[in-house]
């Protein structure tokens, strides 16, 4: 993990890369082993609007089918393209070549409402993490 992601309770990550308003969402590793094998990946549209805590995808393994939520709302600007072909990139590389997409962020400030790595690894320690 790092420093430079913040997290969800319900083990989604949110990292930027030096542009404040575009941020870059995946899973996190914890998500990626209770899911299990990822055979299906199903991303939001590219020009969605999403609205921070709503559903903006759905994650496949062979055992059942995973919500994943939006840590900021904005608009949509970037898939994973990679993963749709080779949805085991979620597994393999949760924070690098499995993340799922990208979002121009409507209020920087709801970075601030999200668990940094210290309150996430909390929340996994005390077994109190939602979703997933």
């Amino acid at each position: 993990m790092s420093s430079e992601r913040r997290y969800t309770p319900t083990h989604e990550w949110i990292q930027s890369f030096g542009d404040p308003s575009l941020m870059r969402v995946g899973i996190t590793d914890f998500a990626q082993k209770e899911i299990t094998d990822v055979v299906f990946v199903e991303l939001p549209k590219i020009g969605k609007k999403i609205p921070q805590g709503a559903e903006v995808a759905i994650i496949e393994s062979v055992k059942a089918a995973f919500s994943i939520y939006a840590p900021m709302g904005g608009e949509v600007v970037k898939v994973n393209s990679a993963i749709e072909s080779d949805p085991a990139l979620v597994n393999a590389d949760p924070y690098g070549e499995g993340w799922l997409f990208e979002v121009r962020v409507d209020d920087p400030v709801q970075w601030n409402t999200l668990l940094d790595e210290k309150g996430y690894q909390a929340l996994l320690a005390f077994g109190t993490g939602g979703g997933h």
